[in-house]
């Protein structure tokens, strides 16, 4: 599991930047606004909220934004309706790389994702393009302090799952999408500590990367991550640890 397995791994070792907290945050409420608004503002019978209310927690989000987050997509409180996109393109050396994004005015999310794949030596393609190249799946990730692999393989197997990898630090939990929900359960009912739950998109093959051309996929990886209407980036790119780990803008 490359390129979007590999950076969020440094991101939860280097831990939450203060200056991006807020990005993080109007992330996380755009998620749970949408989730309230399509499944309601009870966790209990809307799953999406409750991942998203559980991303929320992961991060710190205070409750009264929790809260004006959910009022905002039933409509207690006055909101925004966002639109969910998602743009696919190319990074440096055909590199497949598929944005989902939440947006409000999408003139000016497709104008500067756009910009960003130029700047970065990639371009945006059409739809349908690249998200060929990535299965959707369910991922949980635990720790291996919090448990043995022969106890977490019993308990996700046998929840449905499809596999259990190891990750260095962690096991990775892969599940189908219908899957999702009944495995995380399990596991938690195990009192197996997770460390997150995603659903995600894992690459059918990889682009190995390096010296320029790893340190340009690295920026237009970030560069689109940053953005504020860009909720999730995912890529095919294969780089290794030490380029990842020293990558600096």
């Amino acid at each position: 599991m490359s390129g979007h397995s590999k950076w969020s791994n440094i991101q939860r070792r280097k831990g939450a930047q203060d200056a991006k907290r807020g990005k993080v945050f109007t992330k996380v409420s755009k998620e749970i606004t949408t989730a309230a608004r399509i499944g309601g503002g009870d966790p209990s019978g809307n799953a999406r909220l409750r991942k998203a209310l559980d991303l929320a927690k992961a991060n710190n989000m205070p409750a009264d934004n929790v809260d004006r987050a959910i009022k905002k997509g039933t409509g207690e409180l006055e909101g925004v309706i966002y639109e969910e996109l998602v743009y696919e393109g190319y990074g440096p050396e055909g590199v497949a790389v598929v944005c989902e994004c939440m947006t409000e005015n999408k003139n000016r999310t497709v104008a500067d994702v756009r910009h960003l794949f130029s700047k970065f030596n990639g371009n945006l393609g059409q739809d349908g393009c690249v998200a060929w190249m990535f299965d959707r799946v369910g991922l949980i990730v635990v720790e291996k302090s919090k448990t043995t692999e022969d106890h977490l393989m019993e308990v996700a197997l046998e929840a449905g799952a499809d596999d259990i990898k190891d990750d260095g630090d962690t096991f990775e939990v892969i599940t189908q999408l219908d899957a999702f929900d009944t495995v995380l359960e399990a596991i938690e009912n195990a009192k197996i500590e997770i460390q997150s739950s995603e659903i995600t998109r894992i690459p059918q093959t990889n682009v190995k990367l390096e010296g320029k051309a790893a340190q340009t996929m690295l920026k237009l990886y970030y560069n689109l991550d940053d953005h504020d209407d860009v909720q999730n980036v995912y890529a095919n790119f294969d780089i290794d640890d030490e380029t990842m780990e020293n990558f600096t803008l």
